[in-house]
């Protein structure tokens, strides 16, 4: 590994967090031109997540600035924490609310103004020290919010994925169930990361997750799949992810298929960054490790985004929903240093 080069990401990595302790991101929709700074929790915390896996086989110097960056951005995590105190966590400031943060229109609409979730929840959780108590809350949260509760079923999935009495998304009373795959693998990589007592609610986020990969729907919708994510890469990368860190039997039975996916998304990639995620699942997955140029890779950053959101995903109305999946209706989220993060992922898995 070139500790230098890895060094220099790092540093690069802790000089973009600022003084709150977070990382800048973007979200944009290029079809209005529209482009606004965004002030969440879920990039930092997600960079921060992806450092920590890495910091054991990293330089000194990387690891303690990991340390520095990790305790910079656990103090600014209180702002995004529910709005009443409890311990789950908002994309956007809670308190007072900034959703559609540094914007002109969407701030002043209710109607953009989004619940706690288990996705920024997971990975503040998986980057910080809860107590075993904290966890068995968690767990409890969960399964009041999960499909089926509170006589409450998700209407916006396949029909024979709706009686799975799977994690919802959102954590709050009036929004609809949702079923991303995505943010169920890190919600359940915490669960598995805090050695939380499995149930129906678990086993049945699981057989959710096998299922649209057997039935190839991921690779067919993958916004209907994951709609904060929508994209076929990412499910991979997130479930590669999931899998190499813990020993999931009920996951075994699709690796060849994440596999053989991933390959030919591969061949088909142009931008640098969706060709490291999808390296660095086959890695995980057990495959060798496809080689990627990396030479000016931080210009490939400006067309790649992690994360959406789907203006109309929210509705529950089929006839609203046809049009969720266009790139009128969705904001995408870019981040320069989640983008550093993932290219320091795949250097060091290539050399390990």
């Amino acid at each position: 590994m070139d500790a230098l080069l890895i060094d220099a990401i790092t540093q690069r990595i802790a000089d973009l967090q600022d003084e709150t302790g977070l990382f800048a991101s973007f979200r944009h929709n290029k079809t209005v031109f529209y482009r606004r700074p965004d002030t969440n929790v879920f990039f930092t915390a997600v960079t921060v997540f992806t450092l920590q896996n890495l910091a054991v086989n990293l330089p000194a110097k990387s690891r303690q600035l990991i340390d520095r960056i990790t305790q910079r951005a656990s103090a600014a995590y209180p702002n995004f924490r529910n709005k009443d105190g409890l311990n789950t966590y908002n994309f956007w400031p809670t308190r007072p609310s900034q959703h559609f943060s540094n914007g002109y229109i969407f701030r002043h609409f209710e109607h953009f103004r989004i619940p706690d979730d288990i996705d920024d929840t997971a990975m503040v959780y998986l980057t910080t020290m809860q107590t075993p108590a904290d966890g068995l809350w968690l767990k409890a949260k969960l399964a009041q919010h999960a499909n089926g509760s509170r006589g409450q079923q998700i209407k916006n999935t396949y029909p024979d994925y709706r009686p799975l009495r799977a994690y919802s998304t959102w954590f709050g009373k009036n929004m609809g169930i949702d079923f991303d795959a995505c943010a169920l693998s890190n919600i359940l990589y915490c669960i598995y990361q805090y050695n939380l007592p499995r149930d129906q609610h678990d086993a049945d986020s699981l057989t959710y997750l096998r299922a649209i990969v057997e039935s190839g729907r991921y690779v067919a919708n993958p916004f209907q799949c994951a709609p904060h994510y929508a994209r076929t890469s990412l499910i991979i990368y997130h479930l590669a992810r999931l899998m190499a860190a813990f020993d999931i039997p009920e996951l075994e039975p699709i690796r060849p298929r994440l596999i053989e996916d991933a390959k030919q998304l591969l061949s088909k990639a142009h931008n640098r960054l969706e060709k490291i995620l999808l390296s660095t699942a086959l890695f995980r997955l057990g495959e060798p490790m496809p080689k990627v140029n990396l030479g000016g890779i931080d210009r490939d950053f400006d067309t790649f985004h992690f994360f959406i959101a789907g203006l109309l995903t929210a509705y529950q109305q089929s006839w609203l929903r046809r049009f969720a999946n266009r790139p009128l209706m969705q904001m995408r989220w870019q981040c320069e240093a989640h983008c550093w993060a993932l290219v320091a992922e795949y250097i060091v898995m290539y050399d390990a």
